[in-house]
């Protein structure tokens, strides 16, 4: 499990973050933010492919492993090997499993368990933290 203080094989200064991300990818990745349920398109995305960081591309999680919880934010249950770190969160009166990417540290969303089998884990997403590569 790394921490903020670690460092991650890709790093940037909040500036160049901002210039590669929207205010809202910025938000949510470099400060922790969480978008509205129900606004990501990738909420409903079911074709094959690979989720990546949409901060640095590094590969999350595929669509194998995707499934529709009702909670409006992209869900799977399990990520791919080496895509993500973990971390405690406790904002917001509570304490949480928050989900990085293990390549920038970028915040992905939470981590539940009560999700399907066969691991019963529910990866919550910001659907604007991920970007959808279709198979080819």
């Amino acid at each position: 499990m790394k921490t903020e203080k670690e460092q991650f094989e890709v790093t940037k200064t909040d500036k160049e973050w901002k210039e590669i991300l929207s205010p809202e990818q910025f938000n949510v990745l470099r400060k922790h933010g969480t978008e509205r349920a129900g606004t990501s398109p990738l909420d409903k995305e079911y074709s094959e492919g690979i989720y990546e960081c949409s901060g640095c591309g590094h590969p999350l999680f595929t669509s194998d492993t995707k499934y529709n919880s009702g909670t409006g934010w992209p869900s799977f249950y399990a990520p791919l090997e080496g895509g993500i770190e973990t971390s405690i969160d406790r904002s917001l009166f509570m304490t949480r499993v928050e989900v990085h990417c293990s390549h920038c540290g970028g915040h992905l969303g939470h981590v539940f368990s009560d999700g399907p089998q066969p691991t019963g884990q529910r990866y919550c997403m910001n659907g604007v933290s991920l970007k959808f590569v279709p198979k080819e």
